[in-house]
């Protein structure tokens, strides 16, 4: 055994407190700002239905309408696999995956619409209507993991008829057995941070009214204008907003169509992976990384209806924007028909599938600190454990292959992708 050596310091203990002293402010401030992801489940998608024809029947019809364009335009895994270019050893494990989906979860996250999509005659009659369809809904278990209402936005136009709506609804869930685990509510068309100071406002009020936890009510933020981007300053509004929501703010929502025409852009070329959209979701990426915010993509306006063609044509398009957005780590989008269903499941189980097995490896590799080819640090430990942990949530991946895969429980798994902050920088000295 070696001589152990001789450790001396020039500084006196004093002079670390001193400094740890100075930066607790930022230390709280850190821990405010950027608690990390939530570790609760993100749904792979937003369903948009029109409060007008939601009905209790809503979220199976759509699963029922998505089987049955399978099996008109792609009765089997073979003919689906080519359409969108799975490779044979995919085919099988998601087509099954993705009929089994829809068959029993096939929307992950409904939102009642009652800005854009609604189109009804008496919005207070429909709004009380949904709260009491939801509410049955989760009642009996056949409610989406995820439900909320999408009102008018804060713009003094439409003002009075959003607080309303949002105040009928959640008054109606109340009265029908409390708010559900799952609610979500989406504010949308927000350009100033003062608008979310607002809602926020609102729902501090309904709160106190209802004797309800202070911060109980979440929502979502939906960018569909250019000042939610950039401020007339320079400064990136959407981090502005974040703070606005004062903790309250669960996802920032990209409005593929709205934020386009904002800047011009032609009807033909609004899409979601035009230029403009890139830039307005990597600042959003950025403003909400850290914060336990997450980001939606948006959606696309093809529809996979009509003739065989046509609809095979829209699918690849769909499939091939759900998996981009995967790839820049946009985890949720919007799907618009159910006819988006099997192609949202199919690029989701594949992107998940593909990479299952080497994702797998280097998690157990790190855990047993064996060398390979690729040095990983505690930092992609947590992305490859978030890898995985959605790829179960969704059904893309089952319990068991990732567990003898890596060795590793749900709750180990779980630990590597949310450490406790301070954790990651501790492991890696």
């Amino acid at each position: 055994m070696g001589q152990q050596e001789k450790v001396s310091t020039s500084l006196a203990g004093a002079v670390s407190e001193d400094i740890s002293a100075s930066l607790a402010p930022v230390d709280a401030e850190l821990a405010r700002r950027y608690p990390g992801d939530p570790g609760t489940r993100q749904p792979v998608h937003t369903v948009y239905v029109p409060g007008d024809a939601f009905d209790a029947g809503t979220i199976r019809s759509w699963g029922d309408q998505a089987l049955a364009a399978l099996d008109e335009h792609a009765p089997d895994a073979a003919t689906l696999a080519r359409v969108l270019g799975l490779p044979d050893d995919l085919a099988e494990p998601v087509y099954s995956r993705v009929r089994a989906k829809l068959e029993r979860e096939p929307v992950e996250d409904l939102r009642v619409d009652f800005e854009d999509g609604y189109h009804g005659r008496d919005e207070d009659a429909d709004a009380a209507r949904a709260a009491r369809l939801v509410s049955e809904a989760y009642a009996g278990g056949t409610a989406a993991p995820y439900t909320g209402i999408r009102m008018k936005c804060m713009e003094v136009a439409v003002r009075d008829r959003g607080i309303r709506t949002t105040d009928v609804f959640l008054t109606g869930l109340m009265e029908h057995g409390g708010l559900p685990g799952g609610l979500v509510l989406t504010l949308p068309k927000v350009t100033y941070p003062q608008q979310v100071t607002a809602f926020v406002r609102l729902l501090e009020a309904f709160e106190r009214t209802h004797g309800l936890d202070a911060g109980r009510i979440g929502f979502e933020i939906q960018i569909e204008t250019s000042q939610a981007i950039l401020a007339a300053d320079g400064t990136a509004t959407v981090a502005r907003m974040i703070d606005a929501a004062e903790g309250r703010a669960t996802g920032l929502h990209y409005g593929t169509f709205d934020y386009s025409a904002c800047l011009g852009v032609s009807a033909a070329h609004q899409a979601s992976d035009h230029p403009a959209a890139d830039y307005a979701k990597a600042i959003m990426q950025v403003a909400a990384a850290g914060t336990g915010v997450r980001v939606s993509d948006g959606s696309t306006n093809v529809l996979p209806v009509g003739g065989t063609d046509h609809v095979h044509e829209a699918w690849r398009l769909h499939y091939g924007l759900t998996r981009r957005a995967l790839a820049r780590a946009y985890y949720q989008g919007w799907d618009m028909h159910p006819g988006h269903l099997p192609t949202r499941y199919a690029a989701v189980f594949a992107f998940y599938r593909e990479g299952m097995e080497a994702a797998a490896a280097r998690l157990a590799a790190y855990v047993s600190r064996t060398e390979g080819d690729i040095m990983d640090e505690p930092a992609t430990a947590k992305a490859l454990s978030g890898y995985l942990l959605r790829g179960l949530d969704c059904g893309a991946l089952d319990d068991a292959e990732v567990a003898r895969l890596t060795g590793l429980t749900r709750a180990e798994l779980d630990a590597f992708a949310r450490p406790r902050r301070g954790d990651l920088t501790a492991t890696a000295q």
